[in-house]
């Protein structure tokens, strides 16, 4: 099954029958749902929506039938046409729109799309409010506008520019302090709009950009997820150019990775330890990430003296434990910087702008930034799913076996024992389980992974 849907929204591979993958009828079924949800719930005459998209093959397809359906519904469109995931939540409330699509499949594959939909904030949709909108979806519960009440699309595409803009006025960012520093950095943005926007914002801070995969035509060079066996091109340039390190992003820039200078990953979990130890530095406070995510997040916080709390993972769970516990910063452990100065969502733009000047006040390498930190390493593994295997039995076995150890189930099951820990729990984005673990060392890492890797499959008899 390739049409997934979820909190994070709704995506699936192009092509196929409908109901089975995301086909242009799928794509205005869940554009007219989301569509029918604001006009059920937002008590004004006339709405409107931003909509901006990745720079996926596939894009202008589903970006068209989005459209106009919106605009059959008699809803006014800001298009933005090429945009970041980031850049869209900045736009909803500066255009006072009532809510937002962005149209990407985030780290997926180039044969995949999604609609993933915002509130007026610019926020992604709580879950009880996406629930309402499957529900309309599946009873297809629509009503068109007449001819005389249709919408109106307004095509705005200097977004990216005023994006750039409004992350250079943060307090926290120093372009004129990382302009003196005379910075090179590579940037590989997987040929998406991540080639735009990064190499611009560098630019504006004086650093000299080496662009790497940065034409924004949909078709990606390598697997688009920002992991190290996908980054061989960049680490090794890194170090041909002599550069000072490496930017990584995914196809709508709302994942940020590092390559430290010596060409070695800096970690995508740490580029949210990085930040935040920047950020706490200079504002202190508590922090949230997810319980995927390292524990290296917490000893930082506790070392500025901050607390620590992890959510359910998801990034609108992410969003509403730092507004419960006042965050100044938080995100999650595949590279997402979520800084509320800015706006509540997960921003490499932010991200880097804050790690360059972080980086140009310390008298240090990033190497060696990187390795003054607390050490843990993880293992990311992944069993794919069929509609045979009862996910929710499997886990509940699990946490019946281990019940005499720390177990949280808030999300999956996450079983933390005295120095490692791991965390299974079911996909909201692909069909598949996934096993993370943590450890002092990467060995012992992978030899948890390996083990319930072993007993998830023994239990569903895989």
């Amino acid at each position: 099954m390739t049409l997934i849907k979820s909190i994070s929204g709704i995506r699936g591979t192009i092509g196929g029958k409908v109901g089975d993958n995301l086909t242009p009828v799928d794509a205005v079924k869940f554009a007219s749902a989301y569509g029918t949800f604001l006009k059920q719930n937002i008590a004004k005459e006339k709405l409107k929506v931003v909509i901006g998209r990745d720079a996926r093959i596939s894009g202008p397809m589903i970006h068209n039938l989005v459209v106009n359906t919106l605009v059959g519904l008699g809803i006014d469109v800001i298009d933005l046409g090429l945009s970041t995931t980031p850049t869209v939540e900045i736009a909803v409330p500066m255009e006072k729109a009532d809510g937002g699509i962005i149209l990407t499949a985030s780290h997926n594959p180039k044969q995949w799309n999604a609609l993933k939909l915002l509130n007026a904030k610019g926020e992604f949709l709580s879950g009880a409010d996406g629930a309402k909108i499957l529900e309309i979806a599946e009873a297809e519960a629509f009503d068109f506008a007449d001819v005389d009440s249709l919408g109106e699309v307004t095509e705005n595409h200097a977004y990216m520019d005023i994006h750039i803009d409004e992350v250079l006025e943060l307090p926290l960012v120093d372009a004129d302090l990382v302009r003196s520093k005379k910075f090179k950095v590579v940037v590989d943005a997987v040929n998406s709009s991540g080639g735009i926007i990064i190499p611009n914002l560098l630019e504006q801070m004086g650093v000299e950009v080496v662009k790497l995969y940065c034409e924004p035509n949909g078709h990606f060079p390598h697997n688009p997820e920002p992991l190290k066996e996908h980054l061989s091109d960049i680490c090794k340039l890194v170090v041909e150019e002599k550069a000072d390190f490496g930017i990584v992003v995914d196809p709508d820039v709302d994942r940020l990775a590092f390559i430290s200078n010596d060409g070695e990953m800096f970690g995508e979990e740490y580029t949210l330890v990085a930040v935040a130890d920047y950020v706490l530095s200079k504002t202190p406070g508590n922090t949230v990430s997810n319980m995927s995510s390292s524990r290296a997040l917490r000893d930082i916080t506790e070392k500025h003296g901050g607390t620590y709390q992890a959510s359910a993972v998801g990034e609108v769970n992410v969003v509403e434990l730092m507004k419960k516990t006042n965050a100044i910063i938080g995100g999650e452990g595949n590279g997402g910087i979520i800084y509320p100065s800015s706006h509540y969502g997960r921003d490499s733009i932010v991200g880097a702008a804050l790690f360059l000047t972080y980086l140009a006040n310390q008298d240090k390498t990033v190497a060696e930034i990187r390795a003054s930190f607390p050490q843990y390493y993880m293992s990311k593994n992944k069993i794919e799913l069929t509609p045979q295997i009862d996910v929710d039995n499997v886990l509940a076995t699990l946490t019946e076996k281990y019940k005499s150890e720390n177990i949280s189930t808030i999300d999956g099951v996450k079983i933390d024992f005295p120095t490692e820990w791991v965390h299974l729990r079911k996909s909201n984005t692909e069909p598949i389980i996934r096993i993370y673990t943590e450890a002092p060392s990467q060995t012992e890492a992978d030899v948890l992974a390996e083990r319930f890797v072993k007993e998830l499959k023994e239990i569903a008899r895989i």
